[in-house]
């Protein structure tokens, strides 16, 4: 990341996802990192300022974009450096706490995997069906717009139609009237 400079990360997401975290910063003397989470409506849902590493998490409760943004800033006098900065961001099923869940319901390893994967394939249905759903209304948008290039080609046709019909006309009764034609 260059001194004084921005990145940013975006992400869309579905509603009732669990979003989970974790950033390291190269130190650089004389410079900070900032970061802030905001939806598309611009509100903050997390922040930070002059990180070196650490961890951040929100839930979503509506589908939305998130845009995660890290920002440099050096002190006055000084040109800086080029900082890395790494994130590990892990939404939804992979940000859930499985061991947490084991310890709560006694549960063994075996039986924690099996929940893991019931949740990852529970998962991965709602994700077919956010795609059928955002599939369907494309199609819907697609129909209606072809209906109304037609429309809208149908009706220019026949505006040309006319107005060629409407010049024949004209320029007979003109040629006439000059007693060009009989």
């Amino acid at each position: 990341m260059q001194p004084n400079s921005r990145k940013c990360l975006r992400e869309e997401l579905r509603e009732n996802v669990l979003v989970k975290g974790e950033y390291e910063v190269t130190p650089v003397d004389n410079q900070q990192v900032d970061y802030v989470v905001k939806d598309s409506k611009n509100h903050i849902l997390s922040q930070k300022e002059d990180i070196s590493s650490g961890k951040f998490t929100f839930s979503v409760e509506n589908y939305d974009i998130f845009e995660i943004c890290f920002s440099s800033k050096t002190s006055n006098n000084h040109q800086g450096a080029i900082q890395e900065v790494f994130v590990d961001i892990k939404t939804g099923v992979e940000a859930k706490s499985y061991e947490g869940i084991a310890e709560a319901f006694k549960l063994k390893p075996l039986e924690m995997d099996l929940k893991r994967l019931e949740d990852f394939s529970e998962a991965i249905v709602l994700e077919f069906k956010d795609m059928k759903k955002r599939a369907d209304e494309m199609r819907s948008t697609n129909e209606s717009t072809n209906k109304r290039v037609l429309y809208f080609s149908l009706f220019s046709m026949i505006c040309v139609i006319v107005l060629a019909t409407w010049q024949v006309i004209y320029l007979r009764r003109y040629f006439k009237a000059k007693k060009l034609i009989e």
